[in-house]
């Protein structure tokens, strides 16, 4: 099997970046969402209805299946021979991150639920707020990678 991952390791890399791109786009714009919902939409209005389907239709069609790709491919690239070195820092400081963008996915998922129930208690400040956390998480993710050091 570790052949095999070495042997995929460009591929996999690709998938993972790919995937990594989308499920930030949806991150940085799900959040976004919500704050034009909350702020400017009338519960049971028609524009309700909208927002509804939008925000449903980028966790499900393309934030879940992202994240869940983003998944398998970075634990593709851990179990890969030679790639991750648990001794440095700069792994737990990378899981760490995803970790965050992982709760903050489902959190966003929760909220779109309370939408759905015409119970959002959020502000549009707070959605604001909570759309700089993918942005931090970002950060110390790549810094992480590519210095190795973070």
């Amino acid at each position: 099997m570790t052949d095999l991952l070495s042997a995929a390791y460009p591929w996999v890399k690709s998938a993972h970046v790919i995937a990594v791109v989308a499920w930030m786009a949806g991150l940085f714009y799900l959040p976004r969402l919500f704050v034009y919902h909350v702020e400017a939409v009338e519960t049971g209005s028609g524009t309700d209805a909208l927002f509804q389907t939008m925000e449903r239709r980028l966790l499900r069609a393309i934030m879940n299946p992202a994240m869940i790709a983003t998944w398998i491919f970075g634990l593709c690239l851990v179990f890969t021979p030679g790639i991750v070195d648990w001794s440095q820092v700069w792994p737990w400081t990378k899981a760490a991150g995803v970790l965050t963008l992982t709760w903050l996915h489902h959190w966003l998922g929760k909220r779109r639920k309370d939408f759905e129930r015409g119970k959002n208690r959020i502000s549009g400040r707070s959605y604001r707020m909570m759309n700089e956390l993918p942005t931090l998480a970002l950060v110390v993710i790549v810094v992480s990678v590519i210095t190795r050091y973070a």
